[in-house]
């Protein structure tokens, strides 16, 4: 456990895993797992026990950040690109607030951005480098299975209702995020939300080489997140003939 307190700055090299190596493909089979067994569970509690369920899995998720934080501290390796400020930490609190206060814009805003960017960063993580007996390595695969598993439960119980009407204000919740986040970016030397670069491995390194700058696949990729996350939904509803 020598290794348990690096970060991805500190570690030594050849220690950690590959992208969809037996290591990573184990860990997305539980993330599923874990997913389906909770929608299934969730259907089958009363009323009462779906809050119950919504703030144990919001407290958890809030505990396991701050498992990261006392670590980094413990192991005197806490700076500020570690602040809360990238899309998933920002959903850790949307979560939070979600579970004791609902509304139909956060619900919507966890199905549009959360989900996508969830499942996103656990395809493709960014911490391949560190080992599986490793802080950082187990928060990161355990805190980016409970963000998918939270509002994909609330979508496969009807409850969480994201509409198509609702759509601009999902989008603009995310860009009011953006711009104050892209200013401490600029203030504090930072890579919030990957708004200054993308490194090998993120899909916006792609198009850095394609096309000279990642921001310009911003647009792309939630043009195509969209289409994934909307489509299909709409072609439900209206077989059903339901509100879209």
């Amino acid at each position: 456990m020598q290794n348990f307190l690096h970060t991805t700055e500190t570690v030594p090299e050849g220690l950690g895993f590959s992208h969809f190596d037996s290591l990573h493909l184990i860990w997305l089979v539980a993330g599923v797992l874990i997913c389906v067994l909770n929608a299934l569970w969730y259907r089958s509690l009363s009323e009462k026990g779906k809050d119950r369920w919504k703030k144990i899995v919001a407290s958890l998720i809030v505990l396991d950040e701050i498992f990261k934080v006392v670590m980094l501290v413990i192991g005197n390796r806490y700076k500020v690109s570690y602040l809360p400020l990238h899309l998933c930490s920002i959903n850790i609190f949307i979560i939070a607030v979600h579970a004791w206060k609902p509304s139909r814009i956060l619900g919507g805003f966890l199905y549009t951005v959360c989900i996508p960017g969830a499942i996103a960063a656990l395809l493709f993580p960014t911490w391949t480098s560190l080992p599986l007996g490793n802080f950082m390595h187990l928060h990161s695969f355990t805190v980016h299975i409970l963000l998918v598993m939270y509002p994909v439960v609330l979508t496969a119980s009807g409850e969480l209702a994201p509409s198509v009407k609702q759509l601009h204000k999902y989008l603009l919740l995310l860009i009011a995020m953006a711009l104050p986040i892209w200013l401490i970016n600029i203030l504090l030397d930072t890579n919030f939300m990957f708004l200054m670069e993308a490194d090998e491995g993120n899909p916006l390194y792609l198009f850095e080489q394609l096309w000279g700058s990642h921001l310009l696949g911003f647009p792309v990729i939630i043009a195509g997140v969209l289409v994934v996350m909307y489509v299909p939904l709409v072609i439900y509803r209206l077989k059903k003939g339901k509100e879209i």
